[in-house]
């Protein structure tokens, strides 16, 4: 039977992807990039987003019209909010949690034979057995960069966020299992690897005296990257302000591996704002983390997470927000309009900011980042640079690559071997977001 799969969302669905491909691929399925080809169709959604909801309920309704002229099994799993978990229940054949992942093909194979009920595996907040699904072997679907997933889960109940009660508690993936997926990728080859986590430095806090803390995983990875002699990248995310320390900072200073970039979510400039988010960090602590990766790292890019217009969010408090990122200089912020969640704590406040006046402060916000991008990337006009080539660019003739920071640097070849490879690029121009430049050297360093 042919199968298809539609991932929402974040790279941690991406990577969840990765292993329930590997599933239905032993299991004997076979891929289709046509899901009308398909007899068994399935999607990981995600909640953090409605318009990315809406796109399940617009798929299944579309598939369950299917059904009127060709057998077809349907399922579900990733990210779902109790209140929609329930509807889908009714929509799809199957729902299942990721933590049963290795019984999916059992799922299928019952469905419709031994019984005529939707088959489905509860919401469970606490993520008992996920080890089993961590022990499935993924399926990478890139030859250079992969996701290794090093938690599941978020204890910090932020009041706009539905992780929580999407993926459960945290709960850690053992140190020992993780750093064999890292050593097992480099020596394939991979170039590019992200440790991933809902809040990653706060990895193996969840078992205090039997598991190791983020910076001394960052620090064995590092110490990895020094054995072996290959060239590769690692990045993390996300982190939490609230759990970064110096510490984790002067480890990514220390081992050269440990990719010079960190995406530290802010979410608003303003203490009075964050305080109703539950952020349980206030902008004393995000500026002083942020000195200290000025003052460690000079060369590190900055990412960062932004919401504008959250419940009750004055002007004032907005120009603290803008006020910040022009402080900070932000590399890349990924600023979201705020949109209610049920199942969040803040569905249940009202929605009082206009979408008009959101739109607005995202405008504004994203001026910032234009603004700030345009002087960074001037700055690299004529200088060499380090990149990890993705492929073939949007622009005819061009290939693009990202560097170490995750900057977007496109130059003209046509060759698409370079692909996963390193390569040296000179900068001849710039704009707001990306770079352009002429190849140097190729894979100077394998």
């Amino acid at each position: 039977m042919k199968y298809h799969l539609i991932t929402l969302g974040c790279q941690m669905n991406l990577s969840d992807s990765e292993r329930v491909i590997s599933v239905l691929d032993k299991a004997g399925y076979t891929w289709t990039d046509n899901e009308e080809e398909a007899g068994l169709i399935g999607i990981l959604a995600c909640s953090v987003r409605q318009k990315a909801i809406d796109k399940v309920y617009s798929r299944i309704h579309k598939w369950n019209k299917w059904k009127n002229h060709k057998n077809l099994i349907t399922f579900i799993s990733g990210c779902i909010l109790p209140n929609d978990h329930e509807k889908f229940l009714k929509l799809f054949d199957i729902t299942f949690q990721m933590k049963d992942l290795p019984q999916l093909p059992e799922m299928i194979s019952r469905y419709g034979v031994t019984t005529s009920i939707h088959l489905k595996t509860g919401i469970d907040p606490h993520n008992e057995n996920i080890e089993q699904f961590w022990d499935v072997k993924p399926s990478y679907q890139s030859g250079f960069e992969a996701f290794i997933p090093i938690q599941n889960g978020c204890d910090k109940f932020c009041t706009f966020c539905a992780v929580p009660y999407t993926r459960g508690r945290e709960v850690s993936r053992p140190s020992k299992d993780i750093l064999a997926e890292v050593a097992l990728l480099v020596s394939q080859g991979y170039k590019s690897i992200t440790l991933l986590g809902q809040n990653v430095n706060s990895y193996g806090l969840d078992k205090r005296g039997e598991e190791i803390t983020f910076p001394e995983l960052l620090r064995q990875v590092g110490e990895l990257g020094n054995r072996i002699k290959k060239e590769f990248w690692v990045y993390f995310t996300s982190p939490h302000p609230r759990d970064m320390t110096d510490e984790v900072i002067e480890v990514i200073a220390h081992y050269p591996v440990l990719a010079k970039q960190i995406h530290l979510p802010m979410q608003s400039g303003d203490d009075k704002v964050l305080i109703k988010m539950n952020r349980k960090h206030n902008m004393k602590k995000y500026r002083e983390i942020v000195h200290s990766i000025r003052r460690l790292i000079p060369e590190a890019t900055l990412f960062t997470d932004i919401i504008v217009g959250f419940t009750g969010e004055t002007e004032e408090q907005f120009e603290n927000t803008r006020l910040a990122m022009e402080e900070f200089k932000f590399n890349m912020s990924y600023t979201a309009i705020y949109s209610p969640r049920p199942g969040a704590t803040s569905h249940r406040w009202d929605d009082d900011v206009p979408l008009e006046e959101k739109k607005r402060r995202l405008h504004i916000l994203t001026e910032e980042l234009r603004k700030h991008n345009r002087v960074y990337n001037r700055q690299l006009e004529s200088k060499k640079v380090r990149v990890l080539v993705r492929g073939a660019d949007r622009k005819e003739g061009y290939l693009t690559s990202l560097t170490e920071g995750k900057l977007i640097v496109r130059f003209p070849s046509d060759d698409k071997n370079l692909t996963g490879q390193f390569a040296d690029v000179k900068i001849t121009g710039s704009s707001d977001f990306s770079m352009e430049g002429e190849l140097v050297n190729i894979e100077a360093f394998a």
